[in-house]
């Protein structure tokens, strides 16, 4: 983050720009409906496991792997092209972050190095540790500046400081910002968009917005495209408030539509049941 000022709560500054608190509360308001849906109350593991898999899907179709559902669905082998591997390390992300809940306030950037390790799945000295000066990175899809190691390794200590530290800001700002910074900073050699957006999804569970992992974003991020997310994540990048705060408010619409899928899954069930 470059526009957060001299302050002990910078994320609380974030959550204080112009539009950003009618963001928060559209998604809190999307999200407890959602939650008081009755099917919820019922078979929430059901939606928990439907919406990991579109969250999956989603995530990889933002890293250029742009599956049908059923497809994903279907398959078992994801050890074939770029893509099948891209899909099949979206999945495996998508079932460890709900394993690294109780790491992540603790030490993020542990879960961040395991998130990396689980993502690319080979045995190279390059994999879960970020990158040193002048190791490529492989990420075509996200066209930032890259910064340098010196600058990676500052930011993301001063991201892991943020998360301990805790503070009074919206879990949507705080898992906005997480998304991001990785974005912005791709610290590892590759999957870089894969682990910003399971880390993302780790803030909004543990946080308690969306404590049975119901609402991907990863299923909005992929709905409303990959040049709006780019463009999204340029305004981020410029640290300006204005563009700080159209990408939290990019993502509560991810957030928002992620809650309307589940919610056409729980009326889906709600049907069948009758």
């Amino acid at each position: 983050m470059s526009t957060t000022g001299a302050t002990a709560d910078p994320l609380a500054v974030l959550a204080g720009l112009p539009g950003v608190a009618e963001s928060v509360d559209s998604v809190r308001k999307a999200v407890d409906r959602v939650y008081g849906h009755r099917i919820m109350r019922r078979r929430s593991n059901e939606i928990t496991s439907e919406a990991a898999l579109r969250g999956a899907r989603g995530s990889a179709a933002l890293s250029g792997a742009d599956w049908a559902l059923e497809e994903v669905r279907r398959r078992t082998d994801f050890s074939g092209d770029d893509g099948a591997r891209t899909v099949g390390a979206a999945l495996r992300l998508t079932a460890e972050a709900g394993q690294l809940l109780s790491i992540w306030r603790q030490s993020p950037l542990r879960v961040l190095a395991r998130l990396h390790l689980v993502a690319a799945a080979e045995s190279d000295p390059r994999v879960g540790r970020p990158r040193q000066e002048g190791e490529p990175v492989d990420e075509p899809l996200v066209e930032l500046p890259l910064p340098d190691a010196a600058e990676v390794s500052g930011r993301l200590e001063g991201l892991s400081q943020l998360i301990i530290a805790g503070g009074t800001a919206p879990a949507l700002v705080t898992a906005a910002v997480v998304h991001g910074e990785l974005l912005a900073l791709r610290p590892f050699g590759s999957h870089n968009g894969l682990v910003a957006r399971a880390a993302q999804r780790i803030v909004l569970v543990g946080s308690g917005l969306d404590p049975k992992a119901v609402c991907s974003a990863e299923v909005g991020h992929a709905e409303l495209g990959r040049a709006a997310y780019a463009a999204a994540l340029d305004g981020y990048a410029s640290g300006t408030p204005e563009g700080m705060a159209a990408w939290i408010a990019h993502c509560g619409k991810a957030v928002e539509l992620g809650v309307r899928e589940s919610t056409a899954v729980c009326e889906a069930l709600q049907r069948g049941a009758a």
